[in-house]
């Protein structure tokens, strides 16, 4: 399940991976449908390696949407998304295995989305 109780809002703090990343708390919610709302910042440097996100129960869902590019690098890869587009990714994390490129230049920025629908 996600996790809102241990965020800090309104400040940029480090991305669970620890790979640079930088995760912005706008909104969230346990209930009724858990859900967690981000900006996601990837400096020079920064990506992501290929994972899972696994929820103890229920469907994870994830809509990303890149608001900013990075010059080169930062590349959003999904094995396996149910909707992709060059800025809208939609997939299951806790299903697809999913990660993004190093940022060689410049930083991306991405407004992040995620929800468990309990079934």
């Amino acid at each position: 399940m996600i996790e809102i109780k241990k965020l800090k809002v309104w400040r940029w703090e480090k991305g669970r991976q620890e790979t640079g990343y930088e995760k912005f708390f706008l909104i969230g919610s346990k209930w009724p449908i858990p859900f967690d709302f981000y900006i996601l910042r990837f400096r020079e440097g920064a990506e992501i390696p290929p994972h899972t996100d696994k929820v103890t129960e229920g469907n994870h869902y994830r809509l990303n949407v890149v608001i900013k590019k990075a010059k080169t690098g930062g590349e959003f890869l999904c094995r396996s998304p149910i909707f992709e587009s060059s800025r809208v990714k939609y997939f299951r994390p806790d299903l697809s295995e999913h990660s993004v490129s190093k940022v060689v230049s410049g930083t991306r920025y991405v407004l992040s989305l995620g929800w468990v629908w309990q079934v």
